[in-house]
C-alpha cells in the first residue's frame, strides 16, 4: 500500500488556511485525507470542541509529553503551546491516507528535518489591509492583541520561501482549487502510482 502524505500548511494568522483546510476537506476528493488534530495548552475558544479542534491539556501534561518525545513537532506561540502526535500521525500515513497538518513556520521546520518527503504550502494574504480587516472581523481579540498578531504575521510570510508550494488567497475559490491541484498532482507522482497500481502495470507489460 502506498504511503499517504504529509501536508503541511502555514499562513499567518487571519490568511485564510483554516477555512482553506475544511473546504478542501469537504469537497469529496477522490482519496483519503483528513486533519491532523493538534495539542495545546491555550483555552479552547467559543465553538471549539476536545479531539475536534485541538487536544486541549494543561502546561504540565504538555511538558510531561515533551519529555517521552511523544511529539513529531511542538513550538510555543503566543505564550501557549503547541505539538503534534508522532505516533498518530505515522500511523494514518501508514494507511495511506494523507494527512493535513496545520502549523507555523517553526514546527514546518522541525517537521522537514524529520520527514524530507512531506509537502509544504505556504498561504499568503493579499495585502496588510486585508489582513488587519480579517482579524478585526472575528470580533474575538483586543486591539493590543490584533497588533501583536500583525507583527507576528510579517515575521511568519518571511518564511515563504522555504515552502515547497505559494498560494495567495485573494479569490477563495480560486485559492481552493489550486490547493485541489497540489494534492492531486501529489497522488499522481510516479511513485505513488507505481505502488497503487503496481498488478495492473505488471500486466501491462507482461510478455
Amino acid at each position: 500500500m502506498a504511503q499517504g502524505t504529509l501536508y503541511i500548511f502555514s499562513a499567518p494568522s487571519g490568511a485564510g488556511k483554516s477555512s482553506l483546510i475544511q473546504a478542501l476537506l469537504k469537497m469529496q476528493l477522490l482519496y483519503d485525507t483528513q486533519v491532523s488534530v493538534s495539542h495545546t495548552t491555550r483555552a479552547s475558544r467559543p465553538g471549539e470542541h476536545h479531539g475536534n479542534h485541538y487536544f486541549f491539556v494543561s502546561k504540565d501534561e504538555f511538558r510531561q509529553m515533551i519529555e517521552q518525545d511523544a511529539f513529531l513537532e511542538y513550538a510555543e506561540v503566543f505564550g501557549n503551546y503547541y505539538g503534534t502526535s508522532r505516533a498518530t500521525i505515522r500511523q494514518v500515513l501508514s494507511t495511506g491516507v494523507d494527512v493535513f497538518l496545520d502549523i507555523n513556520w517553526q514546527g514546518a521546520q522541525q517537521i522537514r528535518a524529520q520527514m524530507p518527503q512531506a509537502r509544504s504550502i505556504f498561504i499568503l494574504p493579499p495585502s496588510k489591509e486585508e489582513l488587519d480587516r480579517r482579524l478585526r472581523g472575528r470580533g474575538q481579540d483586543a486591539e493590543e492583541v490584533i497588533a501583536k498578531r500583525m507583527a507576528q504575521a510579517v515575521a511568519e510570510m518571511m518564511h515563504y520561501a522555504e515552502y515547497d508550494y505559494l498560494i495567495v488567497n485573494d479569490d477563495f475559490d480560486l485559492a481552493l482549487s489550486d490547493l485541489k491541484t497540489i494534492i492531486r498532482a501529489e497522488r499522481l507522482r510516479s511513485s505513488r502510482q507505481l505502488l497503487r497500481h503496481d498488478a495492473l502495470i505488471s500486466k501491462l507489460l507482461a510478455d
